[in-house]
């Protein structure tokens, strides 16, 4: 629920920050199913993804965690508007990322985490080569709360840098997040990737609002020849905007639906250097995605 539901003393504050992920998980997600689908506007193209992820937690000491997990996610982009080159090279995107996380608790109130994702992303046209492979990394400092309980003053903070592809193409990015339970029925999220403002409508229904981005990024084995510039990987960076709604069949398993308009639309392919050769879309539209997610 809005409540954090961590109950193996405090060390499974960091599990994996996948692509998306995931950000968009909350730190607590141990398995998630998840299908995205974006419509895009002014155009007869569209985005599909459908991604799942294991995470499993392993305690090695006191205060001590290694975290393990593997995460696929296989993304259909229909693109039927008309283009220079070959679109069907993209109907099937797929990356296949493991993970390994280490945190221990190095003060009393500060706890360190790192988190290691080796990952193959591309389409995979023959094979698998070198440059499929991507090496993502994280690091965290999360300051745990003393008192936990709805109605104290602290909230909790991590403070980190992720170098991933949840902006849509390999970069370091900083990560900021501060969650607030400030009422029986409200709690907030202030940082970078996500921001949200959740209301609890009772024990099984949540209700929220939120900004987060989102990505994906992907090598082209074949090379995509545009003119002078030779294309080698597409990527996608949104952000998005909504409304989400989720309902707790138990108190660590949902279903969760949301749905919104993007705010940053950018869908390119991009040369070895990471520069934009080619503007596949770059308008906003409207997104829904939803999953199950089994979290602590």
């Amino acid at each position: 629920m809005i409540k954090n539901k961590v109950t193996i003393k405090g060390g499974l504050y960091l599990l994996l920050f996948s692509l998306t992920s995931i950000v968009n998980a909350q730190l607590t997600d141990l398995a998630r199913v998840e299908y995205t689908y974006f419509p895009q506007a002014s155009s007869e193209n569209s985005f599909k993804r459908s991604r799942a992820l294991f995470n499993y937690p392993w305690k090695i000491g006191e205060d001590q965690y290694l975290v393990t997990g593997v995460e696929y996610a296989n993304v259909n982009m229909e693109l039927k508007d008309g283009y220079p080159f070959d679109a069907g090279e993209f109907d099937r995107l797929q990356s296949f990322q493991f993970s390994l996380g280490y945190t221990f608790k190095f003060s009393e109130k500060w706890r360190f985490g790192a988190v290691v994702n080796p990952q193959l992303a591309s389409n995979f046209q023959s094979g698998i080569i070198g440059d499929d492979f991507l090496l993502n990394a994280s690091i965290y400092f999360i300051k745990e709360r003393e008192d936990k309980s709805r109605d104290s003053e602290e909230g909790r903070l991590i403070l980190g840098i992720q170098y991933n592809t949840v902006s849509g193409i390999p970069a370091p990015l900083p990560y900021v997040n501060y969650h607030k339970d400030f009422s029986e029925h409200w709690a907030y999220t202030l940082g970078v990737p996500k921001t949200n403002l959740k209301y609890k409508i009772n024990e099984n229904n949540v209700l929220q609002a939120f900004v987060t981005l989102d990505g994906y990024y992907a090598n082209i084995q074949e090379n995509v020849i545009l003119g002078y510039e030779t294309a080698e990987s597409i990527s996608m960076t949104t952000v998005l905007s909504g409304l989400g709604y989720e309902h707790f069949f138990s108190d660590h398993i949902l279903f969760y639906f949301y749905s919104g308009y993007t705010l940053l639309n950018n869908i390119r392919l991009r040369n070895g250097d990471m520069d934009d050769v080619y503007t596949i879309n770059d308008t906003n539209s409207m997104y829904i995605r939803g999953g199950l997610k089994f979290k602590i």
